[in-house]
């Protein structure tokens, strides 16, 4: 228990990796831990779309940065060989923050590893592309879908940042 404590308060977000991908274990690892977060009404929303072909993670980087208004040329990726597009069913009405817990979880899960991740945005606007949408199709997934994040992930090249300050007034405690 007091180790996963740690890992939760010693995780951060990694801007550097390594070019080798990562295991087929250690993904099916972080995938499973997204897998097991908590869902509204137990419905699962959620789905993961694993990306570890270069070509298309070049695609979506190029989309991804198009969308952040970033430099041409910019690695939104940071060149992580993995990134897990995250969307969620919007037939349910908790699908983002479905998508969102699982993301928690997923990067949590990495640390433990040993993994790098770091959460990016604009799943949402590259869903909405038909870059996305031949994403969806090309993963087998039909019907309307939100994108919450992006997950990426590899073994960090420079190690793990150290852990920040936090703000004084984070927390209240009413009683």
């Amino acid at each position: 228990m007091k180790e996963t404590l740690q890992d939760l308060k010693n995780r951060r977000s990694v801007k550097e990796y390594k070019p080798e991908q990562i295991s087929d274990e250690e993904l099916m690892e972080v995938l499973e831990a997204g897998m097991n977060a908590s869902s509204g009404g137990n419905k699962q929303s959620a789905i993961f779309i694993v990306v570890q072909n270069r070509e298309w993670i070049d695609k979506l980087c190029a989309l991804n940065a198009k969308i952040a208004g970033a430099p041409e040329g910019w690695d939104v990726f940071y060149g992580a060989p993995t990134v897990i597009v995250v969307a969620a069913s919007t037939a349910t009405p908790d699908a983002v923050k479905d998508g969102s817990l699982c993301i928690g979880n997923m990067l949590n899960a990495a640390y433990a590893l040993g993994l790098g991740g770091r959460w990016i945005n604009r799943a949402d606007g590259m869903l909405e592309d038909d870059l996305g949408k031949a994403l969806l199709k090309e993963a087998g997934y039909e019907g309307d879908y939100i994108g919450v994040g992006n997950v990426i992930l590899g073994y960090p090249a420079n190690g793990f940042p150290a852990p920040i300050e936090h703000k004084k007034d984070y927390y209240r405690i009413i009683r």
